[in-house]
C-alpha cells in the first residue's frame, strides 16, 4: 500500500527503556510489515548525560547508584543484559554523539534505497548495535572509534558517514528531529506516535498493548470512527 499509515518511533540511543523495548518494536515491525511503514527519529534525554546523571542522582549515590538502578532494570527483563561497568566505568559524555553519526547512517541508507524498506531498515540495525555495544558489552558508543567499529561490521562505510558528519549535512537530520520532537510534544523515550499523532505510547509500554493501538488504527483507518485506544 503506497499510502499506508506511518509508525513514528522515538528513542534516545543511550535509554534503558528503550534498550529493553527495541524487542517489541521489531516484533512490531515483522508483524505488521506489509501493513505499517516505520519512521525512526532520536530524541534527546541523555545529551548532557553524566550532567544530568549526577544531578538527579546527587542525593541518591551518584552516577554509581544509577548504574545499580540499570542493574536492577535489566533483573526484570531476561531478553537483555547489561554489562557491570554501565554507568559506573564506562560513562558517554553525551548520546548526541551517537544520533548525529546515527543521522549519518540515515543519510547513506536513504541515498542507496531504491524503494523504503518494509519493516526496519540498516540504521536501525546500527542503532542496535550502537545500544547492545554499550549495555551489553560496556563500550563508550559516544567515541569514534567504537562508533565506526559497529558500523563496519554492518557493512557502512565510516569514511561515508563521516563526510555527513564533517559537512554538516547530519546535524540538520538530527535538527529536524529535535523539531519534530518539539511539535509532538515527545518527552521521553522510548515513544511511539501514530494515526496522525492521535494515538502517543510512552515508556514500557507491553507488546500487547501496541499491539491494540495498531489494530484499532489499521480497524478505523479510511472511516469516521474513532478509534478506541
Amino acid at each position: 500500500m503506497a499510502d499506508k499509515p506511518t509508525i513514528r518511533h522515538f528513542s534516545d540511543v543511550l535509554c534503558v527503556w528503550a534498550y529493553v523495548a527495541n524487542i517489541r518494536l521489531e516484533r512490531m515491525a515483522e508483524e505488521y510489515r506489509d501493513q505499517v511503514g516505520f519512521d525512526l527519529h532520536f530524541c534527546s534525554v541523555f545529551p548532557d548525560a553524566i550532567g544530568k546523571i549526577e544531578n538527579n542522582w546527587k542525593n541518591r549515590g551518584g552516577p554509581d547508584a544509577y548504574g545499580e538502578h540499570v542493574q536492577g532494570v535489566a533483573k526484570g527483563f531476561d531478553h537483555i543484559e547489561i554489562h557491570p561497568d554501565v554507568w559506573t566505568r564506562t560513562r558517554p559524555a553525551s548520546s548526541t554523539a551517537a544520533h548525529l553519526f546515527l543521522a549519518a547512517a540515515r543519510l547513506v541508507e536513504r541515498e542507496g534505497a531504491d524503494e523504503p524498506a518494509k519493516g526496519l531498515g540498516s540504521t536501525h540495525r546500527l542503532t542496535w548495535a550502537l545500544r547492545h555495544a554499550f549495555f551489553a558489552e560496556g563500550r563508550d558508543i559516544a567515541t569514534w572509534p567504537v562508533q565506526a567499529e559497529c558500523a563496519r561490521a554492518l557493512g557502512f562505510d565510516p569514511a561515508a558517514l563521516r563526510e555527513r558528519i564533517d559537512n554538516g549535512q547530519a546535524a540538520a537530520v538530527l535538527d529536524r528531529d529535535v523539531k519534530l520532537c518539539q511539535s509532538l510534544g515527545i518527552n521521553g523515550s522510548p515513544t511511539f506516535v501514530m494515526n496522525d499523532a492521535r494515538q502517543t505510547l510512552y515508556g514500557n509500554v507491553g507488546y500487547h498493548l501496541l499491539k491494540a493501538n495498531v489494530d484499532e488504527m489499521l480497524r478505523t483507518r479510511g472511516t469516521d470512527e474513532a478509534s478506541w485506544c
